[in-house]
């Protein structure tokens, strides 16, 4: 969400020379709004003159006011407006003005610009008018001071200045990728490559899964994928938008003079010591080159299977497919669902001495010690399809597709787990039951497909609730009864997002798994031949199927998400 829209207007200048007026004492407006008894603040006012500490910090340290609340009497005391920083993101550019040293001795924090010649800036304490001062002179602009709780504003600052750490090429011995060498034009000046740290940084700090820098008619925004839901980073001026679009170009090594087409590229940086590959996507629109970058850490350790979040019965169905000696395991469901990831827990278990592993993937996302690990490259010619075949004269026991694409890898994957392999992959499908009619659409044949089938596992992922602001509700009739609790005697209890700092003011921290796994057993397999989508579906029920909408519930009900959020990714198809 915009800081604009928790800034009131119009905002007081503050250009030093202070404006004498009369101001109501703190402590009265502590009394005032019941948050100290006459007791406290006259015990509070004591120790202030024993010790000189403010009366705020007297206050906050007894625990007899929050922070918050302090920081908007304070507020209120100076006319100045509170700002909820758990809910502003601050402006790169903005922050780019004050060096982190100054930051932090004057807990402050540059906000955003709202004029030429003015900047917003979040302190904790509006009664330091030398700080006030000093800042007008460091940032060499007006500023409007905004008040924020003190541990918030602290919070804030050790989060926005990441750019002391630094994004760094992850360089070969020959250091032949050193991007800045590339060029020596405004995509390498200090100010572009700065921003383009922080904001990468910054979206490898959140676990943001894409980074778009989306050109538009004035500026150019840049919203971040976290948790799977696009989020607002910064904005950046029409002006700093040509050197940012070459800096991102210059670190994929694409041609930055060429901007009517689209183009691909990849790149590998190092951020706190560790790897992150970027794959590179620039597009030629309107008002300019869109570039997203895809942001695949390598991990050093992966979840295991029992590190999934399955429910037993699911975790015992998937378990015994991955064991089978052949056939095929498919994981299904949109882009970004956790398919890859799904499948390298069965790979892990499977990777043994006396196996032999190969993987075909666009591209490698999770390298591997034991497994033979294959990177498409369309290029050259090194398609699914063509890398597959040689795979198969490889003598190979367990194979992972990256994907099924096309009719070819399709049926080349198909026939292997028939003769003798064990074949994971991915497809993109809605469910479990859909997949079968998505493999007969691509050209399989159903009787290949019924025999050689083990299991298709439905994946999606759902944010987490922040178990710090989450909060408990007693649902209504209609929720109970979709929760297949309709009994309002029992105990149920649901809850939902609220938001706070930690989670960055979304109620969310993370993700979690809903799963649907469909074993092929029994009239299982007749019914591929034969059946429609809604009888196969119906069957896999039948035979004790756990849907994902009902996952979902289940993680709902145990708290771990909410029950608008299990709505949101399951929607309203077979579930």
């Amino acid at each position: 969400m915009e800081a604009a829209a928790h800034l009131p207007a119009p905002l007081p200048f503050i250009d030093g020379t202070g404006t004498p007026r009369t101001r109501v004492p703190l402590g009265s407006l502590l009394l005032r709004d019941g948050l100290l008894t006459t007791e406290q603040l006259e015990q509070a006012l004591a120790e202030k003159d024993v010790t000189a500490a403010r009366l705020g910090e007297i206050v906050v340290a007894h625990g007899w006011v929050t922070a918050s609340a302090l920081a908007h009497a304070l507020a209120e005391q100076h006319d100045l407006p509170f700002l909820d920083l758990a809910r502003t993101q601050p402006e790169p550019a903005a922050v780019g003005l004050l060096p982190e040293k100054y930051a932090r001795r004057y807990e402050a924090l540059p906000i955003r610009f709202v004029e030429d010649d003015a900047v917003i800036v979040a302190v904790a304490d509006p009664t330091n008018v030398v700080a006030s001062d000093d800042l007008r002179l460091a940032l060499g602009l007006n500023i409007r001071l905004v008040v924020a709780p003190a541990p918030d504003l602290l919070l804030a600052i050790e989060q926005t200045y990441r750019s002391e750490a630094g994004i760094d090429p992850d360089d070969d011995e020959d250091g032949l990728h050193q991007p800045e060498a590339i060029d020596s034009g405004a995509a390498t000046s200090a100010p572009a490559i700065n921003l383009v740290n922080s904001l990468i940084s910054r979206a490898i700090d959140e676990h943001a899964s894409d980074l778009h820098f989306e050109p538009q008619a004035k500026q150019m925004v840049v919203r971040g994928r976290v948790d799977g839901v696009m989020r607002r980073f910064a904005t950046i001026s029409r002006a700093l938008q040509p050197a940012v679009t070459s800096r991102l170009k210059i670190m994929g090594e694409l041609d930055i003079a060429e901007r009517r087409i689209p183009q691909d590229g990849r790149m590998t940086i190092r951020y706190g010591g560790q790897p992150t590959d970027l794959r590179v996507a620039v597009l030629p629109t309107t008002h300019g080159e869109q570039i997203v970058l895809r942001l695949m850490n390598r991990p050093g350790g992966r979840l295991g299977l029992q590190e999934l979040g399955m429910s037993p019965d699911a975790e015992e169905k998937f378990a015994r497919a991955i064991r089978q000696p052949y056939g095929a395991v498919l994981a299904v469901g949109p882009t970004g669902s956790g398919k890859t990831t799904t499948l390298y827990a069965a790979l892990d278990i499977l990777n043994e001495e006396e196996r032999v592993l190969m993987t075909i993937e666009d591209p490698v996302e999770y390298q591997t010690p034991g497994i033979n690990q294959v990177e498409v490259n369309f290029r050259s010619g090194l398609t699914f399809a063509r890398g597959l075949r040689t795979i198969l004269r490889s003598d190979p026991d367990v194979l992972l597709v990256g994907e099924v694409r096309d009719e070819e890898t399709a049926r080349i994957a198909i026939q292997a787990a028939m003769t003798g392999h064990l074949v994971l992959t991915t497809l993109h499908t809605h469910n479990a039951a859909s997949s079968i009619a998505r493999l007969v659409d691509m050209g399989v044949e159903p009787s290949l497909l019924a025999t050689s089938i083990n299991c298709i596992v439905a994946t999606r992922l759902a944010r987490r609730l922040c178990v710090h602001c989450r909060e408990a509700y007693w649902p209504d009739a209609a929720e109970l009864e979709e929760v297949g609790r309709s009994d309002a005697a029992e105990d149920t209890w649901l809850y939902r997002p609220v938001g706070c700092v930690q989670c960055a003011g979304t109620g969310f921290a993370g993700r979690v798994a809903l799963y649907e796994v469909m074993a092929v057993q029994g009239r299982m397999r007749r019914l591929i031949e034969t059946g429609s989508t809604e009888e196969i579906f119906a069957e896999a029920v039948q035979q004790g199927m756990t849907t994902l909408r009902h996952d979902g519930i289940r993680l709902a009900l145990a708290g771990v998400s909410s029950l608008d959020e299990v709505r949101r990714v399951t929607g309203d198809r077979l579930s």
